[in-house]
C-alpha cells in the first residue's frame, strides 16, 4: 500500500507552478511543462534514486536502502510550494527536498533514511535535474524543427522558379526567386538542428562532484558510480563534474539563441512580404486569428510577431548566461542561481517561435501574381544590373553602367518603362544597334528569365541537403 504524503507534502502540487501571464503568452504549453515545477522536483528524485542504486551496485549503501529510497522518490508525494518556501530560506531547492526525502524514506525505513543522498551535494542534484529538463526541452526543439524543415522544403521546390523581388537595405534590388529566399531559410534551421544535436550530446552530462567537485566522500567507487547514475539517467558521463565550468552548457544555450535568431530573420520577411502594400505572403487565415480590436479590416502576422518577441529577448537572455559563466571558485554564489532561473527562457522563447512559424508556414498563402506585379510597377529599373552586362559586352562595364544610370533617372523621372528607354538608346546608337541583339536584351527585362538561375542553384541545393 503506497503510504499517504508526509505532513510536511500536504496539499501536493502536481502542476508547474503558474508562469507569468506574457511569458506564457510567447511560449507553448509543452516547453512550461518540461521546465515545470513538477518535472524539476522529478528531476531530482530521479537524481537521487539513481544515485542510491548506483552506490549499492558498488556496496556503499545496502540493496534495500536503495530500494526504498527508489520507492519514495514519485514527485506526487512532495509540495512544490513548500519547497520553494523553504528552499528560499536554504539557499537551494534541493536542501529542503533532500530533508523531506529523507523524512519520506523513514516513515517507511528509518535505516535506508540514513543513506539518503550520501556523498552528493545540493548542486549536483539542481543541476541534474534541469539537465533532464533540458533533454526534454531540446527534444522539443528538434520534434517542431523537423516538420517546420519539410515545410520549407516543399515550399522551397514549389517555387523554385517563382520570380520575386530581392530587396536590399530595405529597397528593391534585383529579381530572384521565392524559392532561393525560403532556401536560406531552410539551411540557416537545418544547421541549428545539427548543432543542437552536436550540442546537446555533449551539454546534457550529470553533474555529480560531491561537496567540492572531487567525489571524495566515495573514494575509489566515486567514478564507477557516477558512469552507473548517467548510464541510469541516459546522460553523458563527464570526464569530472562542471559545478562552474559551464562552458559546454553555456554553448547548448548559445545554440538555441541562434535558432531563435534565425527564426526571428524568417518572421522578419514573412511579416515584410505580409505588409498590405507588397501582399507577397499572408499568413493563414481564420475566426479570430490576426484581427484588430478597432479596425475589422485588418490581418495582422500574429505568427511573425509571436517568433520576433522571442527573437528580440534571446540576446538579452544569452547575454545574461553569459555573464553567469565567471563563478567564483567551486561554487557559484548568485550568478549559478541566475543562471537556473534565466535558462528556461532562452527554450520556452525559442519553442514559442518555433511553433508560431510552423502554424504560419503550415497554411502560408504565396501571391506569385502579386509578386509578378511587384516587380511589373517598378518600370524595368531592377533590371538595369542585367541590362548593364548584356550592353558591357560592347561598351565595356564601366561605360555601360554610366549608360543605365541615365538611363535610370530619365525612365524615374519620366514615368516611361527602362526597358523602352534602353531599346530606343540602342536604336538611336549605330554602334550598339548593330552589336546588340534585341532579343538578348528584351531577355534581360524578363522576371522568369532573372529567376532562371537562382531556381537552379534552389534545386541544387534541395538535392544536396
Amino acid at each position: 500500500m503506497t503510504p499517504s504524503p508526509h505532513p510536511l507534502h500536504a496539499a501536493a502540487v502536481t502542476q508547474p507552478l503558474t508562469a507569468p501571464l506574457f511569458d506564457a503568452f510567447l511560449s507553448t504549453d509543452a516547453i512550461a511543462e518540461a521546465f515545470g515545477a513538477t518535472r524539476l522536483v522529478q528531476g531530482m528524485l530521479d537524481m537521487e534514486a539513481a544515485l542510491a542504486e548506483a552506490q549499492a551496485a558498488h556496496g556503499l549503501v545496502p540493496a534495500a536502502a536503495a530500494a526504498a529510497i527508489r520507492q519514495a522518490c514519485r514527485a506526487e508525494r512532495f509540495d512544490t510550494a513548500a519547497l520553494l518556501r523553504d528552499g528560499r530560506r536554504a539557499g537551494s531547492l534541493a536542501i529542503p527536498l533532500v530533508n523531506a526525502l529523507t523524512a519520506e524514506v523513514a516513515r517507511t525505513d528509518a535505516e535506508a533514511a540514513r543513506h539518503v543522498h550520501k556523498g552528493s551535494t545540493s548542486q549536483d542534484v539542481l543541476d541534474t535535474a534541469v539537465v533532464l529538463q533540458t533533454r526534454a526541452a531540446v527534444a522539443l526543439l528538434q520534434d517542431g524543427l523537423t516538420p517546420l524543415l519539410a515545410t520549407l522544403r516543399t515550399l522551397a521546390h514549389a517555387h523554385a522558379a517563382t520570380p520575386v523581388l530581392a530587396r536590399t537595405l530595405m529597397q528593391p534590388a534585383t529579381v530572384t526567386s521565392f524559392g532561393f529566399k525560403v532556401c536560406g531559410w531552410l539551411e540557416a534551421l537545418q544547421r541549428s538542428q545539427a548543432a543542437l544535436q552536436a550540442r546537446a550530446e555533449q551539454a546534457l552530462a550529470l553533474q555529480l562532484g560531491g561537496a567540492v567537485g572531487t567525489l571524495s566522500a566515495m573514494g575509489d567507487a566515486g567514478p564507477a558510480v557516477a558512469r552507473r547514475m548517467a548510464a541510469t539517467l541516459g546522460l553523458r558521463a563527464p570526464a569530472a563534474c562542471w559545478h562552474t565550468q559551464r562552458d559546454d552548457w553555456m554553448r547548448l544555450g548559445a545554440e538555441v539563441a541562434i535558432l531563435t535568431g534565425s527564426l526571428g530573420k524568417v518572421a522578419t520577411d514573412l511579416s515584410l512580404m505580409a505588409q498590405g502594400e507588397v501582399g507577397e505572403l499572408a499568413e493563414p487565415s481564420g475566426a479570430g486569428r490576426g484581427g484588430s480590436s478597432a479596425m475589422p479590416h485588418k490581418r495582422n502576422p500574429v505568427s511573425a510577431m509571436l517568433a520576433l518577441a522571442a527573437a528580440h529577448r534571446a540576446p538579452g537572455q544569452m547575454a545574461t548566461l553569459l555573464g553567469c559563466m565567471g563563478q567564483a571558485h567551486e561554487r557559484g554564489l548568485g550568478d549559478w542561481q541566475a543562471e537556473l532561473a534565466e535558462w528556461p527562457h532562452l527554450f520556452a522563447g525559442a519553442h514559442g517561435a518555433l511553433q508560431a512559424l510552423a502554424d504560419a508556414l503550415a497554411g502560408l498563402q504565396v501571391d506569385a501574381a502579386r509578386m509578378r506585379r511587384n516587380i511589373d510597377a517598378l518600370q524595368g529599373l531592377v533590371f538595369a544590373e542585367a541590362a548593364t552586362r548584356v550592353l558591357g559586352e560592347v561598351l565595356g562595364g564601366a561605360q555601360a553602367h554610366h549608360l543605365m544610370e541615365q538611363l535610370s533617372r530619365q525612365a524615374v523621372d519620366s514615368g516611361c518603362d527602362l526597358l523602352g528607354l534602353t531599346q530606343a538608346h540602342v536604336l538611336a546608337d549605330a554602334t550598339l544597334r548593330l552589336a546588340v541583339d534585341p532579343a538578348t536584351l528584351r531577355r534581360a527585362f524578363d522576371p522568369d528569365e532573372a529567376a532562371r538561375w537562382p531556381a537552379r542553384l534552389t534545386l541544387q541545393r534541395l538535392a544536396a541537403a
